[in-house]
């Protein structure tokens, strides 16, 4: 739809002949629809005619489609897909060995090797899961992020929504809340890091528009609080846990490198922590599944509580590797695991601490699951 040259022509046929452009062999690949969003219409009205399923994809950039002349919701109609950078699985630099949906069957054993070793890990880190740099040189890759971040500040930030935003502010909440991943940073936290910085007075209204905008532009995506039935009256946090979408962005808004993570290994544990979540979101949503995060006014938390359709559910902490950390991840899931009031909910279905160093995926004694990221899949 928006082929140079070609683009005024083909909102003028949707507009005036949208069964032109609808017009071929199905499933028909509507790119870039939102320069015409009067086609959805089109569109419903032709699977309100059609026995059929699956009859056209509707892909697009990240800035969203102006719905505001669209007459019906597309509900029971038009399904959304979103579509995620890609995980280790699908960039082919995972093995694939431990399935995610196995783990909710608590096999007695499982098996897995993983040929990423924490070099590697902290430049996938860095790369991203954009298809477009898997095949690129290494340090060509790299800039991709950097790319996009860009766009986002000069441009997206500004179409979004028609509302005109300042590239150098943008900037400085991209920094800030990479500062902040994995973290239930306040709308307060971010405005001191911001007015640290800035002349002028900023508001919290000025910031949550800021991070709407980056939210459509699926820039960021927070984790929501998960809520379970415990056994004590401990009181749960119930803020958003701050996560970009995909580590590179997080990285990059920094302007960080691999050998800077090697380097910072607490800032490599955050950014890991990103990683994962993304992995772990891909793969749960192929099975019905949602991701959330826990953490109680004492401090007891965990990383991401993989909750699927039916009830059931898997604890999982995150960690670099090494004995300790893994050791300490384990306490941690067993804690959680006895405070949840097994009468009134489900007991999780596995606990996994989810590692980048370590080649091999085990079961401990203790049944639990240790699982480096290089051996998942969904």
């Amino acid at each position: 739809m928006s082929e140079p040259g070609k683009t005024e022509q083909n909102r003028q046929l949707a507009r005036l002949n949208p069964a032109l452009l609808l017009k071929g062999e199905n499933p028909r690949l509507i790119d870039e629809w939102q320069v015409a969003p009067i086609l959805w219409d089109s569109i419903r009205f032709e699977a309100d005619h059609n026995d059929g399923l699956g009859l056209f994809i509707l892909t697009g950039s990240s800035v969203p489609a102006d719905m505001s002349e669209v007459i019906h919701s597309g509900t029971g109609r038009i399904g959304w897909l979103k579509m995620r950078t890609m995980s280790l699985w699908e960039s082919g630099e995972s093995s694939g060995d431990v399935s995610l949906g196995n783990l909710f069957l608590s096999p007695a054993t499982i098996s897995g090797i993983s040929t990423a070793d924490l070099e590697k890990i902290a430049f996938i880190t860095c790369r991203g899961g954009w298809p477009l740099a898997l095949n690129m040189e290494n340090k060509v890759a790299l800039d991709q992020a950097f790319d996009y971040i860009d766009a986002v500040e000069k441009r997206d930030i500004s179409q979004v929504d028609g509302i005109s935003r300042d590239s150098t502010r943008t900037h400085r909440l991209l920094r800030s809340y990479a500062r902040h991943q994995g973290a239930q940073a306040s709308y307060g936290t971010i405005k001191a890091d911001l007015t640290a910085n800035e002349s002028d007075t900023l508001n919290e209204d000025t910031i949550a528009s800021y991070i709407n905008a980056l939210k459509k532009l699926f820039v960021i995506e927070d984790s929501e609080a998960w809520n379970p039935n415990l056994r004590s009256k401990s009181a749960i946090r119930t803020s958003d846990t701050r996560y970009f979408i995909d580590p590179s962005i997080a990285t990059a808004a920094l302007g960080l490198g691999p050998e800077d993570l090697m380097n910072d290994l607490e800032t490599f544990g955050l950014m890991f922590e990103t990683l994962c979540i993304r992995d772990l979101r891909i793969y749960s949503e192929a099975l019905n599944g949602k991701i959330f995060h826990f953490r109680d006014r004492n401090g007891l938390e965990c990383d991401a509580v993989i909750h699927l359709r039916n009830g059931s559910y898997g604890l999982v902490e995150i960690k670099l590797g090494g004995d300790d950390l893994i050791e300490k991840g384990a306490d941690t899931l067993k804690e959680l695991a006895g405070k949840i009031d097994s009468g009134r909910m489900k007991q999780p279905s596995f606990l996994m601490v989810l590692t980048a160093a370590g080649p091999y995926a085990y079961r401990r004694e203790d049944g639990i699951y240790v699982v480096p990221i290089g051996c998942l899949k969904d």
